[in-house]
């Protein structure tokens, strides 16, 4: 009898817990990832530096992540690949580990994930999402071969970068919901693994009790984030954790820069577009959930007027072309998305 399974691409080593980043060295000597030591180091500005000043990597080069940007991405890239490293660990946030994953896939070496914050679940996914000369775009890039999460370093950054990760992993909800809408209006195939494993990442969020303070919700979010990159990776593109939620998130990226980080807005998208659907129960968990963390629920906790979120809503679809979700199925004009606005403000703030 034939035995039928498939090949994941997941990573070799997942390590959270506190105290982690110290066996990185040990971690990066491993011969299954650089067989002759040749490792390079990426690290951002925030606390990427203070993490290699505390590790004995005398042989490892160190290279500096300013932004965000393509162009960081690709010269990155290319100093990875004229010097002939092994591997590349990016040590930082979001914008530190995506530039370093579109590095490492440009050079052909593999990547280890070093996060210092928990803002979105970039760190185990397949895509990095980078600037460019016309706003953000998505690239999808070999996912990293290790992702290693020290709870110190998390709790040494800024809380709202932790809570915003609450926001990014609870709108998988949102997005399995649009890609199940998707096969029903136009039979577009959907992963059941990879919608196991976006589902049960966010239902382990939105139900754990505690807060970003303690050690144990810590470790459940950072899992949940790996998870969903795992989901992506199975899924073989960002369908199982985004859906209209992210849709709204790159229009008020464009519209408005600065409103928001990228966890607070997907939230946000997830809970309207949760509202769209008429989903009474989930939209109750999930809003008591973003209240729970104080991540924003209403247009106006990110400082956006009715009139501007109703723009966002209106641009929405226009910036992932071909994605089908509940914004593309109700294709409402500026003033039904205005009336559906003062609805969903009205039943976040009690008002309705």
């Amino acid at each position: 009898m034939p035995v039928l399974a498939r090949i994941l691409t997941a990573p070799l080593i997942v390590d959270i817990r506190r105290g982690a980043v110290a066996d990185l060295g040990v971690l990066l000597a491993d011969r299954r990832i650089a067989t002759e030591g040749r490792v390079a180091v990426a690290v951002g500005r925030g606390q990427g530096d203070g993490v290699v000043a505390e590790l004995d990597m005398e042989t490892a080069e160190v290279f500096r992540v300013e932004d965000g940007s393509v162009d960081a991405a690709i010269a990155l890239g290319k100093q990875l690949r004229a010097d002939a490293f092994e591997a590349v660990a990016g040590i930082g946030g979001g914008k530190t580990l995506d530039v370093t994953k579109f590095a490492a896939h440009m050079a052909g070496i593999p990547m280890v994930a070093v996060a210092t914050n928990l803002a979105h679940d970039g760190l185990a996914s397949p895509v990095s999402s980078l600037e460019h000369e016309s706003g953000k775009g998505s690239y999808g890039v070999v996912p990293p071969v290790a992702v290693v999460v020290d709870l110190d370093r998390v709790r040494a950054g800024p809380p709202r970068m932790v809570r915003a990760g609450i926001g990014d992993v609870v709108s998988n909800l949102s997005a399995i919901a649009d890609w199940e809408l998707a096969a029903a209006d136009r039979g577009e195939p959907v992963d059941g693994l990879a919608v196991t494993l976006a589902r049960t990442a966010a239902q382990a969020v939105l139900h754990q009790p505690g807060t970003v303070t303690g050690d144990e919700f810590l470790t459940v979010l950072a899992e949940s984030l790996v998870l969903s990159g795992i989901a992506m990776t199975v899924a073989g593109s960002s369908r199982p954790c985004s859906g209209g939620d992210h849709e709204i998130l790159h229009a008020i990226d464009q519209l408005y820069p600065g409103a928001g980080t990228h966890g607070e807005l997907a939230g946000l998208g997830a809970l309207f577009c949760t509202y769209l659907r008429g989903d009474e129960r989930l939209f109750g968990l999930m809003s008591a959930c973003l209240a729970r963390h104080e991540l924003p629920r209403a247009p106006a906790d990110l400082g956006l007027g009715p009139d501007e979120f109703t723009q966002a809503v209106l641009h929405a679809p226009a910036t992932r072309p071909g994605r089908y979700t509940i914004l593309e199925r109700l294709e409402l004009d500026e003033r039904a998305i205005a009336r559906q606005v003062a609805g969903f403000t009205a039943a976040v703030t009690g008002g309705g």
